[in-house]
């Protein structure tokens, strides 16, 4: 299985929604670290508590997580490849084709050109947008995104203006969809 770290409980009006994956009783919860139906941790040092990390302690050997937050892996499936699409690419491409949907020829802007953004610049790419702008702070991600569809690259810190200014003159006006990748909520 793959750990993921919103997981869904396929009841609640999330989960039913095609809208939407903020499931009610597993979304992401940084203050939680603990299971759902107890409140314990399922791991302790020296008599100590080990919290779980987002509810799924991937940075763990072995771990023990609710049902929800684990998806099967086809047995088919090559193990040394399959274990990238946990979190970044699935969350990338899936926001950027089953969120913003972007339109054939439409503009698309990514923030962030991690492992998450790369993704969504390849959904967007997928879908046929024929502007994908990349947005990053950092210059050495700035080449590689075009192997990710990324047509157009601007690294803010270039610019004496806010950066959705500078979008906005790339293309008269705006772009289509923007999917934020960062995680950073100044972006």
């Amino acid at each position: 299985v793959l750990p993921v770290f919103t997981g869904e409980c396929q009841q609640c009006r999330h989960c039913k929604s095609e809208e939407s994956n903020m499931c009610d009783l597993l979304r992401i919860n940084t203050d939680r670290g603990v299971m759902i139906h107890d409140g314990q941790t399922r791991f302790s040092r020296d008599g100590k508590p080990i919290y779980h990390f987002v509810g799924t302690s991937t940075f763990s050997e072995y771990t023990v997580v609710h049902s929800g937050c684990v998806v099967k892996v086809d047995p088919q499936a090559p193990l040394d490849k399959v274990c990238v699409l946990s979190c970044g690419i699935s969350t990338g491409l899936g926001a950027t084709l089953n969120v913003a949907k972007p339109t054939k020829g439409s503009t698309v802007a990514i923030f962030g050109l991690g492992a998450v953004g790369l993704a969504a610049a390849e959904g967007a790419r997928i879908a046929g947008a024929s502007r994908i702008i990349g947005i990053d702070l950092n210059p050495s991600r700035l080449n590689d995104a075009k192997k990710f569809g990324v047509t157009e690259i601007v690294n803010p810190k270039d610019y004496d203006k806010p950066v959705q200014q500078v979008i906005a003159e790339m293309t008269d006006g705006g772009v289509d969809r923007s999917v934020e990748c960062t995680g950073n909520v100044n972006a």
